[in-house]
C-alpha cells in the first residue's frame, strides 16, 4: 500500500507562538489515538514563526478515513491553530508514495 503524506505550511502570529507550540503538542497526543502513523511539526529554517505539519498515513484509505473523521477535540484544536496563523499563508499538499517497498 502506498503511504500518504499530508502537509500544511503556514506562518504563526509572533505573539501566539508559545500557545501554538502547546496546541500542536496536544494535537500530537490526540492523533496517537487516531491511528496516524506519524505526526510531526517543523519550524522552517530561516523563516521565523513559519511551521509545517506533516501527517503520515499508512495508506490512501487511512488518509481518507482521517479526512472524514469527526473527532470533536481534534477539530477544536485545528480551529485554534487556524486562529493563530497569519491570514493567507496556509499551503496544503497531499503526496502519495509512488515507489512502494
Amino acid at each position: 500500500m502506498a503511504k500518504v503524506l499530508f502537509t500544511i505550511q503556514y506562518d504563526v502570529l509572533p505573539e501566539q507562538k508559545n500557545e501554538y507550540l502547546k496546541t500542536v503538542k496536544e494535537i500530537k497526543n490526540v492523533l496517537k489515538k487516531e491511528g496516524i502513523e506519524s505526526y510531526n511539526v517543523y519550524e522552517i529554517k530561516g523563516k521565523t514563526n513559519s511551521f509545517q505539519e506533516i501527517y503520515t498515513f499508512v495508506s490512501l484509505e487511512a488518509y481518507e478515513a482521517f479526512d472524514d473523521s469527526e473527532d470533536e477535540r481534534l477539530n477544536i484544536l485545528i480551529n485554534k491553530i487556524s486562529d493563530m496563523t497569519v491570514g493567507g499563508t496556509s499551503k496544503y499538499t497531499t503526496l502519495i508514495e509512488t515507489l512502494e517497498e
